[in-house]
Order: structure tokens, then C-alpha cells, then sequence
């Protein structure tokens, strides 16, 4: 039995793996991407715009669910966007670099299109994953969040070992045998493998959430669904998606049955907060979301690449992995006083603006040329990310324990903060070009 029981574990985790491996793994590999693609510096502030367009995945999904009860099947959705993940990933690594003249300037078209899949992929998997996962025992839930964990960590963790190409300085001159003194340029030496074999891998991770899935799929029908253990960790449901209403939409759906077939029990008690309390709150999200989803990452590439390719590349690598750290912490450690939400809120929020402050700098921020500001840039990614995601998984926790309405409407808030925080940026950074971009060579800064 033990075996069986391990074997459903590994599995759960497996198929939790493929919920953001693809949109993190973007994330991640975007210090090598920049270099090579036309948009250059500006590239993030357009994915945040494509993955906010990928939403209407599960917003159709939830239409569905509304207009025709019972009809659309989880397992053929998942199927779906699982294969269409796999194939995105595939044709990622054969055509991210490919470009296409738009307006007469070259655009990154293949790209943006094969993004935004991915990102469909992804954010629709919040609202068909879990629903799945909710017909077994609560304990392999528990696993299917550790594996969507995983799906930050691990990319972060390859990145890591990939590396970052140093820059050198190149005479522009330099050609066959004569050498002469023209304009210096930036090459960028190889990493330890290439961005075609790191797509490679983001690959073969989708085509392990799938056969997990197939092998969870075909798995007997035994078990009983028990309310009291429907979500084992409200953390976990937390972390796992509440960017997406719908998900709590469908996890009520399931509660429900079984609720009519008398096995209900109250999950918690409901929690009273005072008008100011809740508007506290519900301000933190939108705030959190906007921060962390939109307006930072927009510029993420300036507040760190004058620092270097390498700042950049552990600024989004740890950052990726202190999402998933963060959450953990919260699980075992949740703290939910409002103050204190408030003060680690309003610390990040610090860290975030050290942040936008560096890329107003651009590209000659403070302590530049410096071990100190390196280290100090990417240790306020870190910190801005963690402290962030901790705020956000603690306030879905209390909203969560208030009520299944509260829920949705926390859905709601960060989807608003998100879409706020990346439309507010994307003109700043492409239309009115605030921000601006440099060369390791050839940048003269004042001392």
C-alpha cells in the first residue's frame, strides 16, 4: 500500500511541475534573452502585457463553468493545454530568436506568439489543476503544491548552473589581420549551455507533468472526497493560483457535492473584520500584485543590467526561487497580524522602490562598477520578491478563513493590481521611454 501511496506522490508532484514551469523558466532565462532579441532592455515590460492577455484562458474557462454546469471536463482541458505546452516549449527553442520587420523595425514576433501560449498554458492551469487533483485524498494535494513549488524553483536552480556569459569589450575595427581604433562594442562569451538547450529542458519538463497526468488519470476511481481535509494547507490553495477567481469558483463546485452527499463539515470559522480592516486589506493586494506582477518586472532589466549580465542573472534566478521559499515559510511559520502584514508590506515596498529608483538611474545607477552595489541590487530583488509573496499568501489566507465570496474578490483585486501594474508600465518604458538603456562599453558615467 505504502508503495502505491509513494507512487501517487511522486506522480501529484510530477504533474504539479507543469502548472509555471514554462512562464518562470521564461523569467529566468530573459538576462541571456535581452542580449539577443531587438527589444533589448524593454523585453520584459511586453511579457507582462502578453501574460495578462493570457488570462483569457481562464476567464473562458470560468464562463464555461457558469454558462454550461457540468459540461467541460477538467481531464480534456488539461490534456489540451499540457500538449500545447509541450509544443510551445518545442518551437521555443527553434524559433525564440527569429525576428520579423514590423513598421519597418524588426520585432521579436515568434517570440511574443509562442509566449503567449505558454502563458495561456499556465495561467489556465490554475483553474483546471486543482479542481483534478481535488478527487483525491487530501494528503496528495498537499504533494500536487510542492511539485507547483517546484515549478519556480527548479528553472531558477538550472539558470543557476547555466550561468551567464561575461561581457568583454571589442574593437568594432577588428577585422582579419588588421586591427584599428573604431568604436568599442559589448560581446557576450557562451554560457555553460545554450538558451536552445534550456528550452530543451523546459520541454522535457512538460512532457513530465503530462504523463503524470496520464498516469493520474488512469488511476482507479477509490477514493471518497472528505470536506474536513478538501484543502489540506490554506496556504498551499493560496500559493497554488489565487491570481484566478475561477479556481476558488471550482474548488466551491466540488465542495459543494459533496456537501449534498453529507459529509459536511465547517472548514473555519469565519473571521470578523471591521470595514477599515477589510478595505486595509483588500488594498494590500491590489498594491502587492501590482508591484510584484506588473510594475517592477517591467524594469527589472534596468535596475539591473548596468550592474552587469551577471546581477541581472541572479536577480531573476533568486527571485524566481524566494517565491516558492516564501510560500514555504508562510506554511509553517503564518503570521497574520495586520500590522505586521503592513510593516513587511511596507519594507518590501521599500525594497521595490530602491529598485525603481536604480532603473531611473539607468544607466548609471548608484554604486556602479562596485561589488557592493551589485550585491546590494540583487539582494533587494530577493527581499522585495519574498517579503512581497508572503504578504499576499497571509492576506488570501485571511480572506480565504472569511469567506468564499471575500475569496473571489481577492481574485479579483490582484488580477486588477496586475493589469494596472503592467499597463501603467508599458507606455513608460516603450512610448515615453523613461527609462533608459546602455553599453557596458561604451556608458560614460560621472564618477
Amino acid at each position: 500500500v505504502w508503495v502505491m501511496a509513494l507512487h501517487i506522490h511522486m506522480l501529484a508532484c510530477a504533474f504539479g511541475l507543469g502548472s509555471w514551469v514554462a512562464v518562470n523558466g521564461l523569467w529566468v532565462e530573459l538576462p541571456l534573452i535581452v542580449n539577443a532579441l531587438p527589444e533589448g532592455w524593454e523585453l520584459p515590460s511586453y511579457l507582462t502585457v502578453i501574460i495578462q492577455l493570457a488570462n483569457l484562458g481562464p476567464l473562458l474557462v470560468t464562463l464555461m463553468h457558469k454558462l454550461c454546469p457540468g459540461r467541460l471536463k477538467e481531464r480534456f482541458v488539461i490534456y489540451f493545454i499540457l500538449s500545447i505546452g509541450v509544443l510551445s516549449c518545442l518551437l521555443l527553442a527553434f524559433f525564440w530568436d527569429r525576428t520579423t520587420i514590423v513598421a519597418g523595425v524588426p520585432h521579436s514576433t515568434a517570440f511574443f506568439i509562442i509566449t503567449f501560449f505558454l502563458s495561456l498554458v499556465d495561467c489556465t492551469s490554475s483553474v483546471t489543476f486543482l479542481p483534478f487533483m481535488m478527487q483525491l485524498p487530501a494528503k496528495y494535494i498537499t504533494t500536487y503544491f510542492i511539485g507547483e513549488g517546484l515549478s519556480g524553483f527548479i528553472p531558477g536552480l538550472v539558470a543557476l548552473g547555466q550561468g551567464v556569459g561575461m561581457a568583454r569589450c571589442v574593437n568594432s575595427s577588428q577585422t582579419g589581420n588588421h586591427t584599428g581604433y573604431g568604436k568599442l562594442h559589448t560581446e557576450y562569451l557562451p554560457p555553460n549551455f545554450s538558451t536552445e538547450f534550456f528550452f530543451f529542458f523546459l520541454t522535457a519538463m512538460m512532457c513530465i507533468s503530462l504523463a503524470a497526468f496520464c498516469a493520474l488519470n488512469r488511476l482507479p476511481r477509490t477514493f471518497t472526497l472528505s470536506t474536513e481535509d478538501l484543502v489540506p494547507d490554506t496556504v498551499a490553495s493560496v500559493c497554488s493560483g489565487l491570481d484566478n477567481p475561477a479556481l476558488e469558483t471550482d474548488g466551491e463546485d466540488v465542495k459543494s457535492q459533496a456537501e449534498r452527499s453529507g459529509h459536511s463539515k465547517p472548514l473555519l470559522a469565519a473571521r470578523t473584520h471591521s470595514v477599515y480592516q477589510l478595505t486595509f486589506i483588500y488594498f494590500l493586494v491590489v498594491w502587492v500584485n501590482a508591484a510584484t506582477n506588473g510594475l517592477l518586472p517591467s524594469v527589472q532589466t534596468y535596475s539591473c543590467m548596468p550592474y552587469g549580465n551577471l546581477a541581472y542573472h541572479l536577480s531573476a534566478a533568486l527571485s524566481s526561487m524566494a517565491n516558492p521559499v516564501a510560500c514555504i515559510i508562510a506554511m509553517f511559520f503564518p503570521y497574520r497580524s495586520l500590522v505586521f502584514l503592513g510593516v513587511l508590506g511596507l519594507l518590501g515596498t521599500g525594497f521595490g522602490s530602491y529598485n525603481m529608483a536604480m532603473a531611473a538611474l539607468s544607466p548609471c545607477p548608484l554604486l556602479q562598477h562596485s561589488a557592493a552595489g551589485e550585491a546590494i541590487i540583487v539582494l533587494s530583488w530577493v527581499l522585495f520578491t519574498g517579503s512581497l509573496t508572503y504578504v499576499k499568501v497571509m492576506v488570501g489566507v485571511i480572506l480565504r478563513d472569511r469567506s468564499h465570496s471575500a475569496l473571489v474578490w481577492c481574485g479579483v483585486a490582484q488580477q486588477m493590481g496586475s493589469l494596472v501594474g503592467s499597463v501603467t508600465m508599458f507606455p513608460l518604458v516603450n512610448v515615453y521611454q523613461l527609462f533608459k538603456s546602455g553599453d557596458f562599453c561604451n556608458t560614460k558615467c560621472p564618477l
